[in-house]
């Protein structure tokens, strides 16, 4: 009688410290959905791990500045956006500027994330319905639109801890999809500790995909949202140790979910030459060793990735709005329902118009990095002074990392220009 007793206390744990999770799990969730996955994927099939290292550094500035956001969240109880309107010289400006550029950049991300989860699930479709193969373009799109008015129902009726648990949800599928892909190919040893010493690819396209892994693992949108969701979980100053403690988990967990996908694509596709360029291309990662079952397998995980990233994409407009307004946000107010409106309508055109969902999400993700300074330089600006954090000082080795981080999205940003200009 002893054994079932035990692994319910197990089960139980386990289920607890899933549940345990607080705002960071909108972190993960921004940060590797389908545009992390996409990156990931292409990166490993074409570099092997030799972006390790890109994807190291914007995990560990992601981890120091959603920390500092958080901190000034709970010291000045007030939001991002709405403290650089107040406090900054030209506050206002900044603020604006970083509205349209991160909302420009997210609702690119949305027409990939739907697409490429469209296209997935029409694939999944594909395997069990053969006849379905010849209507791809009416099925992507019915399926698109059926994902996207069933998330803006989602959003209309949802709180804070509603949208919380459903992403804890897909979040812990993907994870738990992708470290059971890993079982069935691994990259070298070798080549992992290579893909930590700073290289880029001399390659057409090298460049393009650097900016886009810094686009998707150190999100702006990551940063000026956690003082809402902070907000939105009820901490409050005695929870500071708290805060500390979830952006640091959260820094771990995009680091080895992000780790594992490539190092999936770099076993399974970077050994035998093949590169991904369509979606399907993304199914057959692990095919050629496992069958059927790890397309399944991977389906799942990249389709949960999907779909944790659609919550935070049509939030993201109007949290920034709200934020600018008076640093809260009412998602039962009209002008909420008609800016996630919009961004549902924009979600569509990709798959309207039949694009390549993936080049659309590589793109998407090298935008994000231009108004990452911005960002980055805002906090800083906030946490220096002494009026505004009502004397509480911040560590001078969470300064160094800032400007660290600031450094490093300068030098990703101009590489980003120069990859679009390649492109285009």
């Amino acid at each position: 009688m002893e054994a079932p007793t035990i692994k319910k206390t197990f089960l139980k744990k386990i289920i607890t410290i899933i549940l345990g999770f607080g705002p960071g799990i909108f972190a993960i969730g921004y940060t590797i959905g389908t545009g992390s996955v996409t990156s990931m994927i292409v990166a490993g099939s074409k570099f092997n791990m030799q972006l390790l290292w890109v994807l190291f550094l914007s995990c560990l500035f992601s981890g120091i500045l959603m920390f500092a956001y958080g901190n000034f969240a709970l010291i000045t109880g007030e939001t991002a956006l709405y403290g650089f309107k107040k406090h900054l010289k030209f506050g206002k400006v900044l603020a604006i500027l970083i509205i349209v550029g991160i909302t420009f950049g997210q609702w690119n991300s949305l027409m990939g994330i739907l697409g490429i989860s469209s296209n997935i699930i029409f694939e999944i479709l594909v395997l069990n319905f053969e006849g379905l193969s010849t209507h791809e373009y009416g099925t992507v799109l019915t399926i698109a639109i059926i994902i996207i008015v069933t998330f803006y129902l989602l959003m209309l009726v949802g709180k804070y801890t509603f949208f919380e648990k459903i992403l804890i949800i897909f979040v812990t599928l993907m994870g738990m999809s992708f470290l059971l892909s890993l079982f069935f190919v691994q990259p070298l040893p070798i080549d992992v500790v290579k893909g930590l010493i700073p290289t880029i690819p001399d390659v057409p396209g090298g460049k393009m995909l650097v900016a886009a892994f810094v686009g998707t693992t150190m999100a702006a949108a990551t940063f000026l949202s956690r003082p809402l969701f902070v907000k939105g979980k009820g901490w409050t100053i005695k929870n500071l140790k708290q805060q500390k403690k979830d952006a640091i988990t959260a820094a771990i967990l995009i680091f080895i979910i992000s780790g594992t996908i490539m190092a999936v694509a770099a076993g399974a596709l970077f050994y035998k030459g093949i590169e991904v360029n369509h979606v399907l291309d993304m199914a057959n990662t692990l095919e050629p060793v496992a069958g059927k079952w790890a397309v399944t397998i991977f389906f799942f995980g990249a389709l949960s990735a999907g779909l944790s990233s659609i919550f935070p994409c049509l939030l993201i407009a109007p949290l920034l709005v709200a934020d600018y307004q008076s640093g809260t946000i009412d998602t039962n107010s009209r002008q909420f329902r008609i800016i996630t409106a919009i961004a549902c309508l924009v979600a569509l055109i990709g798959p309207a118009f039949g694009a390549n969902p993936i080049e659309i999400q590589i793109l998407s993700q090298v935008f994000n990095v231009f108004v990452l300074p911005i960002v980055i330089l805002g906090i800083i600006l906030m946490l220096s002074s002494k009026k505004v954090m009502k004397g509480y000082k911040t560590h001078l080795g969470v300064y160094i990392g800032m400007y660290a981080a600031l450094f490093f999205s300068l030098v990703i940003s101009y590489n980003g220009i120069i990859a679009l200009l390649e492109y285009f």
